[in-house]
């Protein structure tokens, strides 16, 4: 066993004894640790304190140029996740079914693989059939969107580019829907 894969797993296992309190806690219909920047207005913006910070040009897992700014525009849930991660892995088949039903309106979810290399990506993504772009991450991304603490981590963007929400640990379908309907 290598020490990457070693501290995965501990990270993975502390994550999950972190999150699942909170859920088994929690009535099911509340997200688990929700930051509100500003609630989203009528018109599918928010009054947020920060800007998405679009410049980046990522690498997708095949090596391609994944650029954020291809991305303006639309109403854009970019989640950090990992191959090796628990509770990524149960949000997967519920982001599977959002990217189908409101892709053709605008919307889109971006995943930043964290602490995984392009191979574990492609060959996750392969078995779990991800039918949303995935990148990896680069730690200019982290700075610009704020440590990322665990995982999953995710960032509710406008189409104006204002961050709305963010995110920690496993989202429901029925609040990350919450959240893309009042932002499209």
């Amino acid at each position: 066993m290598t020490s990457r894969w070693i501290m995965a797993v501990a990270a993975s296992g502390a994550i999950a004894l972190l999150t699942v309190p909170l859920l088994l806690s929690r009535p099911a219909s509340t997200a688990t640790t929700d930051q509100v920047r500003q609630a989203p207005q009528a018109g599918g913006s928010c009054k947020a304190e920060s800007k998405a910070d679009f410049k980046f040009v990522l690498k997708d897992m095949n090596g391609a140029p994944l650029k954020l700014a291809d991305y303006k525009g639309k109403v854009v849930l970019l989640n950090f996740w990992g191959t090796w991660c628990g509770p990524c892995q149960l949000e997967i088949p519920e982001f599977i079914e959002i990217q189908n039903k409101y892709r053709d309106k605008g919307f889109t979810i971006l995943g930043l693989a964290v602490e995984d290399t392009p191979e574990d990506v492609r060959s996750y993504s392969s078995k779990a059939k991800m039918n949303y772009p995935l990148a990896m991450i680069q730690d200019d991304v982290e700075e610009a969107f704020g440590p990322i603490v665990g995982l999953p981590m995710s960032y509710f963007i406008s189409r104006d580019g204002s961050i709305c929400k963010k995110h920690f640990g496993p989202l429901s379908k029925e609040a990350a829907e919450k959240e893309i309907k009042a932002l499209l």
